[in-house]
């Protein structure tokens, strides 16, 4: 079973747009995802990571200047050296949680010379995980298709 990493983070006027209603950069969303999604596969792998490519990342729904966003990494697959990490970000509405964005990225364990190193293999626990497995099976294979790793 792969432990949840989980972050918040407050969006601050530097964080936005200069809309009348200041918005969450995407580009800010995508570097928290980035590195909470390198922190869950750090603490799986137990060696440092470095992003190999992002699968996936959905916008759902906007955030707002002074949003709490909640953040909640897994590792969801793995191969010899690389993991795929889920990232789902979340509004925290005072204690409801509202999904703003799932993203999909893996991630490659290095050793001390920054080469690829091997990682425990994952092991679905529950069928949650099984189906996160098999989802993660079909974007790698898709991947490959694209000429990608």
């Amino acid at each position: 079973m792969s432990e949840i990493t989980t972050g918040v983070q407050i969006v601050l006027s530097q964080h936005c747009n200069g809309n009348e209603r200041p918005r969450l950069f995407g580009g800010q969303l995508m570097a928290w995802i980035d590195v909470i999604g390198a922190v869950a596969a750090r603490r799986y792998a137990h060696k440092p990571v470095t992003t190999a490519c992002i699968d996936n990342l959905s916008f759902l729904k906007a955030a707002y200047l002074n949003d709490i966003i909640i953040q909640e990494a897994k590792v969801t697959w793995t191969g010899r050296t690389s993991m795929e990490v889920r990232v789902d970000s979340f509004i925290d509405h005072y204690g409801e949680k509202e999904l703003i964005n799932r993203a999909y990225l893996v991630y490659v364990a290095l050793d001390k010379d920054e080469k690829p190193s091997p990682v425990p293999e994952f092991v679905p626990a529950n069928e949650e995980e099984e189906a996160e497995y098999a989802a993660a099976v079909e974007r790698k294979i898709m991947r490959m298709a694209n000429g990608d790793k």
